[in-house]
């Protein structure tokens, strides 16, 4: 095992440690047993692992550091739950999605619930809280109007690339563009460094979600830990099924028309793989990488070898 990689490893025990230690009371079980059952999913820690990465780099207060990753993880655990509810997805991070488990209603109070754990683990935080509450209200309006293009899109026979990738920026990248503003709130970062941040995470986002949408078609549940199959039956307009449409549509309506449910995700990986839509989707996802590296360069006033590192761990993994 690398340092990095042992590094990345002994962040996320740190996270997981201390989301064990989160005060969340015993009563009323019908709110908080669901809570604690979704944050012990098997979750990779990506989000707060940047948001250590970016504080490391500011040499920031490990306490407040852990407070901010703890507050991004929680409400990547939020909008998970309502995703799930909404893409009526069975499986996340290994286990029941807990609408799934148990029921809608539970679903939706349990994700409200964290999102609040989330506001008050914010509150400990010593300084800049205004700023960085703020900032952490905008992202989460940004991600629900992520969410809402996603389901309109579902609506919509033809969606347009960019129309997808402003809907990927505000569902995946405002997200990892949090986990890296914050920390360089908190160090007292200079605006225009914070929106080149932004911006690096919003990229890193891009490529993340671009990537992912490969690996629901090439991975499989076990690897990937969550349902794979809900996005094809529920109209999902990955970017591949909008290259798909632009240049095949005939063929791609006959392949949701006469492909039996089990092998649907198959022919799909086929006709995918055949016109070089994999191909060109890797392409695409490769730009974003390299894109958010280029302005990384930027920040040269801050070691950032370690956020080099962590773009690499998000291109070349494969679950």
């Amino acid at each position: 095992m690398s340092q990095f990689s042992e590094l990345i490893s002994f962040i996320r025990k740190e996270i997981n440690h201390s989301i064990k230690k989160l005060p969340i009371p015993e009563n009323p079980t019908y709110l908080y047993k669901p809570i604690k059952y979704a944050l012990k999913g098997k979750g990779k820690r990506l989000r707060p692992i940047l948001t250590h990465l970016v504080g490391r780099a500011y040499k920031t207060d490990p306490n407040s550091l852990m407070s901010i990753s703890l507050a991004i993880e929680l409400l990547h655990n939020f909008t998970l739950i309502h995703d799930d509810i909404m893409d009526k997805d069975t499986i996340r991070h290994s286990q029941k999605t807990i609408h799934h488990k148990w029921d809608t209603s539970t679903a939706i109070l349990a994700g409200d619930g964290i999102y609040t754990i989330a506001q008050l683990v914010l509150n400990s935080i010593d300084r800049y809280y205004k700023e960085i509450n703020k900032c952490f209200n905008e992202v989460t309006l940004d991600i629900c109007e992520g969410q809402a293009l996603d389901k309109e899109f579902e609506n919509l026979d033809i969606v347009t690339e960019e129309l997808y990738l402003e809907m990927i920026k505000k569902k995946t990248g405002s997200l990892i563009a949090a986990a890296t503003m914050l920390p360089s709130i908190y160090a007292k970062e200079k605006s225009e460094n914070i929106e080149l941040l932004r911006t690096f995470g919003e990229c890193l986002g891009k490529g993340f979600q671009i990537h992912d949408d490969l690996l629901e078609i090439t991975s499989d549940s076990k690897n990937m830990g969550k349902s794979l199959d809900s996005d094809i039956f529920e109209g999902k307009q990955t970017i591949m099924v909008i290259k798909e449409k632009q240049y095949y549509k005939e063929s791609w309506d006959s392949i949701l028309l006469n492909s039996k449910k089990l092998d649907l995700r198959k022919n799909i990986y086929i006709f995918f793989k055949e016109k070089k839509i994999i191909e060109e989707t890797k392409h695409i996802a490769e730009f974003y990488f390299k894109k958010s590296r280029e302005i990384l360069k930027k920040l040269n006033h801050i070691n950032t070898d370690e956020l080099f590192m962590f773009i690499d761990l998000i291109e070349n993994r494969s679950f």
